[in-house]
């Protein structure tokens, strides 16, 4: 199985990483302005997207969050895993991100196209969390 990786240093405290990766406001502040939930599963709406894609929330805390595509879109993402890991940077400054997204098959056509888009989105979420101000990468 393949997987994307990426570790992004953000010059923000923890509490305020894990505010936008967990909550509503959070979020749509880097991702997109198409965010719901239905319990412990979170809908993403994209532009010109059939259907959101649909995350279930397996773990949240300050240290790591899980999320798992139980969705049937994008089909190629059924199944796989995001792993959000927070640490404090080696100054204690700020916030170590690891950020894997695991469980696609090797020969995913879309592999390089997600992991592209996955790399706009941390540099989202890192603009986001050290300035506060909303920066989504999809606006519906």
């Amino acid at each position: 199985m393949s997987e994307i990786t990426f570790r992004t240093a953000i010059d923000a405290d923890r509490t305020k990483v894990y505010e936008a990766l967990n909550t509503h406001d959070g979020l749509t502040g880097w991702w997109t302005t198409g965010v719901n939930r239905e319990g412990e599963v979170l809908l993403f709406d994209f532009p010109e997207i059939p259907e959101p894609f649909r995350l279930r929330r397996d773990l949240a805390d300050k240290e790591q969050i899980v999320w798992t595509s139980i969705g049937a879109f994008p089909p190629h993402w059924s199944g796989t895993v995001v792993t959000w890991q927070l640490t404090d940077t080696p100054d204690g400054t700020g916030t170590l991100v690891d950020f894997r997204h695991t469980g696609f098959a090797d020969d995913d056509p879309g592999l390089a196209h997600t992991a592209d888009t996955w790399g706009g989105l941390m540099d989202r979420l890192k603009q986001f969390t050290e300035s506060g101000t909303p920066c989504p990468f999809f606006t519906l």
